[in-house]
């Protein structure tokens, strides 16, 4: 197993994608930070109070909203690369057992999201911290309930890397898979979460859970309890990876 996984990590720096994705999901952060920060006093405002802990937890939550995505794509282009270059069979000739493979891939991955969760709660920090200094609102990094969405963050960001790699097993085509995620959480997920009159069954939607699992809170949407979003997108990411390994090993790869 120790050599699959330095094979992936090899796999992963051999090219600079990871870096982009990285760059992107900070510039993403960065933005979504300064837009939160920057409406704040609008009355018309979705977000609450940035004095407050329920707007402070939303502020720090939209690290995960930079990098989820972007990891779920990172780590897809990872297994479907392996079939758009013909080299899985390879791979599997060398490791017969398939599972062991994909075993190692949702290892990495997961430390890579990870990272990129870590990176990107920093880039919050970077920006807000001397920001609300000149609005004259202190945060306590370690108070109002911040400790919870920075695990929250660094959980989502984890789990979205396992879907995207349980995505690329199951899907096995590189430009299905990355067009695929990038419709559904840009496009389709916000259009349907903004039906009033589905509100009752999109809160279990994977984007909807991530929100609930990093404390967002808005005046316009609720939102379910950060454990229960926790599980509900934990149970998205587990049966992707679960579907996806077995039809990986099930399927004829020559």
């Amino acid at each position: 197993m120790r050599s699959l996984i330095i094979s992936e990590i090899r796999k992963l720096f051999s090219t600079r994608l990871w870096l982009w994705l990285l760059l992107a999901s900070m510039a993403l952060t960065a933005l979504y930070a300064a837009l939160l920060i920057g409406f704040s006093d609008d009355p018309d405002t979705m977000t609450l109070p940035l004095n407050s802990a329920a707007g402070q937890q939303t502020l720090f939550a939209v690290a995960s909203g930079g990098a989820n995505t972007l990891v779920a794509v990172l780590a897809a282009i990872g297994v479907t690369g392996e079939f758009r270059h013909r080299t899985a069979t390879a791979t599997f000739l060398a490791t017969p057992r398939r599972w062991r493979v994909v075993a190692a891939k949702l290892a990495i991955y997961a430390a890579v999201g990870a990272g990129y969760a870590v990176v990107c709660l920093l880039v919050v920090a970077v920006v807000a911290w001397p920001w609300l200094g000149t609005k004259g609102i202190d945060m306590d990094p370690l108070g109002n309930g911040l400790p919870g969405t920075y695990a929250g963050v660094l959980a989502d960001v984890t789990i979205f890397a396992v879907l995207g790699v349980g995505l690329g097993a199951l899907v096995r085509n590189q430009v299905a898979t990355v067009v695929g995620l990038l419709v559904y959480r840009f496009v389709a997920e916000p259009i349907v979460t903004a039906v009033p009159a589905l509100s009752d069954w999109t809160a279990y939607l994977p984007g909807s859970a991530s929100a609930a699992l990093t404390q967002v809170s808005l005046s316009t949407q609720d939102y379910l309890d950060p454990w229960l979003g926790g599980f509900v997108l934990a149970g998205y990411g587990l049966f992707l990876a679960v579907v996806g390994a077995r039809v990986s090993m099930g399927r004829d790869v020559a």
